[in-house]
C-alpha cells in the first residue's frame, strides 16, 4: 500500500473513528492483499509509511469475499468484477486477507 493511501486511511480513521471504517481491497495477488490488510490492521510492516507502528485494527475485506460480494448489486458485480474471478487465485487471496483480519482487526 502506497504512502499516500496510508496517509488517507490514517486521516479518515482519526476523523471518523476506526470503528466506522471498512477497507475493501481489490488487489490481484494474495501477498499484496495480505500486506495491505496487515497495514490497515496492525500497521505498516515495512515501517516506511504513515501507518508504521499504528495499529488501527480496521475491518478489512477483499472485494471477492462473500461478505462484500453479497452487498454489491449483481449486475454491477458481473460487469465490473466477475471476469477477474476466472483468472485470479480467489481462495488464496481470500485466505491471505482473512488471516490478517482475524489476527489484527479490532472491528468487523
Amino acid at each position: 500500500m502506497d504512502l499516500e493511501n496510508q496517509a488517507r486511511i490514517k486521516e479518515l480513521a482519526e476523523k471518523h473513528g476506526p470503528e466506522n471504517l471498512v477497507v475493501i481491497l481489490g488487489g490481484a495477488e494474495a501477498e499484496s492483499s495480505g500486506l495491505a490488510c496487515e497495514t490497515v490492521t496492525n500497521g505498516d510492516p515495512t515501517y516506511a509509511g504513515p501507518l508504521a507502528g499504528v495499529q488501527l485494527g480496521l475491518a478489512c475485506y477483499h472485494v471477492l469475499e462473500s461478505e462484500i460480494k453479497d452487498e454489491i448489486e449483481p449486475e454491477v458485480y458481473d460487469e465490473q468484477i466477475s471476469m477477474m474471478e476466472m483468472v485470479l487465485e480467489v481462495e488464496e487471496i481470500i485466505a491471505e486477507t482473512k488471516k490478517y483480519r482475524e489476527m489484527y482487526a479490532k472491528y468487523q
